[in-house]
């Protein structure tokens, strides 16, 4: 696998972990069924994506950049769906998330 595909994969199993975060808010400790399905399969789908990811990247930033992905889409998902608070501090924690990605991307170039 070549770098610009495990990074666009990286990001897809990023944008992946913010909708299983959000489908397991919706499954509600997993007492609804279809979301409960959903969740495990979004689950498997991201594992999966980030274990081919590791194939070309190494461990520390891949899996840096999925957890900022996902923590900085998720909180952006809370507020969007779920009428969650963003706060200068913490609009401020998803900006410091962010550039640490792309610090991260740019070190590996």
């Amino acid at each position: 696998m070549n770098q610009g595909l495990a990074w666009t994969l990286l990001v897809v199993a990023g944008v992946l972990d913010v909708a299983w975060a959000v489908s397991m808010k919706y499954a509600e400790g997993y007492t609804r069924l279809g979301w409960s399905i959903v969740s495990v399969l979004l689950l498997a789908a991201f594992v999966y994506l980030l274990g081919r990811v590791l194939e070309a990247l190494p461990v520390g930033t891949a899996y840096a950049v999925w957890t900022g992905i996902g923590a900085a889409g998720t909180v952006i998902m809370g507020v969007v769906l779920f009428g969650e608070t963003l706060g200068p501090l913490r609009l401020g924690g998803v900006v410091v998330v962010l550039a640490g990605i792309a610090m991260l991307k740019l070190a590996e170039a």
